[in-house]
């Protein structure tokens, strides 16, 4: 039988002899740094508001995708951030705001974020870093995998993606002490430390 043109024949150390197994590669997902508007359009259900926050200079803005996000209880535990509400916050001197979004790692949340991070890649912020996502627990436990994989593909759109555990300390009104914060806050407390000078 002839060979296909189309389909080309692994190298012969690449293929499996019987009772070996090649390791499985994992792709590595390319995030955004950058608007791309060529590429994305904006969503016609709109996005997040835009809102003139004057010549305030911060280190990061924590903005909510949609309220009860958990920007209060981010702000407290990873200080540093100012918050940004519900929009997207424009230096009226031209400056570049860097920018953590928040979201509820749940259907809502998520799809929240998803028009959020369309919206910005589509070049719809003007002067606005945007350095990721900080996708808060709804719920105690691992999430349903339905909404694992949609944490995973909305995460796509952007550049860093921060998931915070359930704190059930928060419950009860109290933020857990520094020994108990969980290792995934002290991880994206030292990613946005570079931006306190």
């Amino acid at each position: 039988m002839p060979s296909n043109p189309w389909v080309t024949r692994p190298p012969p150390d690449a293929e499996e002899t019987p009772g070996t197994k090649q390791p499985r590669r994992r792709a590595r997902m390319r995030h955004p740094f950058a608007p791309q508007a060529e590429t994305v359009s904006r969503s016609p259900e709109g996005g997040l508001n835009l809102w003139d926050a004057g010549e305030r200079q911060v280190a990061w803005w924590w903005v909510s995708c949609h309220g009860g996000a958990g920007v209060s209880t981010l702000q407290a535990l990873v200080p540093g951030g100012a918050d940004g509400g519900r929009g997207w916050p424009i230096l009226s001197g031209g400056g570049t705001s860097r920018v953590v979004l928040v979201a509820r790692a749940d259907a809502r949340g998520l799809a929240q974020a998803q028009l959020a991070a369309r919206q910005w890649a589509s070049g719809g912020v003007p002067h606005v870093q945007l350095m990721g996502l900080a996708a808060v627990a709804d719920a105690p436990g691992r999430p349903p995998r339905a909404l694992g994989d949609l944490l995973t593909l909305v995460s796509g759109g952007f550049p860093k993606l921060w998931t915070i555990p359930w704190m059930e300390s928060l419950r009860f009104g109290e933020l857990p002490t520094r020994d108990r914060t969980p290792k995934n806050v002290a991880t994206m407390a030292a990613d946005l430390s570079r931006f306190l000078s």
